[in-house]
């Protein structure tokens, strides 16, 4: 398992935390998913050999939130 800390702008409220945590937690591979609003971070972990940070940075992005 690989752990990597992403900063993600654009990030404001509750409902950012969840579009992000449910679809990066939807994805193979990923095993844990912290958002810190304050922060502007979201921590995952994920097994390498299923996925990509590539990956992971895409479906956030895709849903409207820019990474830094």
């Amino acid at each position: 398992m690989k752990t990597e800390i992403i900063n993600v702008a654009g990030m404001s409220c509750q409902h950012c935390v969840n579009t992000i945590e449910s679809s990066v937690k939807g994805l193979e591979g990923v095993s844990t998913v912290e958002v810190e609003l304050p922060s502007g971070s979201v921590t995952v972990v994920f097994d390498p050999l299923k996925i990509g940070l590539a990956q992971i940075e895409t479906a956030i992005s895709e849903r409207g939130y820019d990474i830094n």
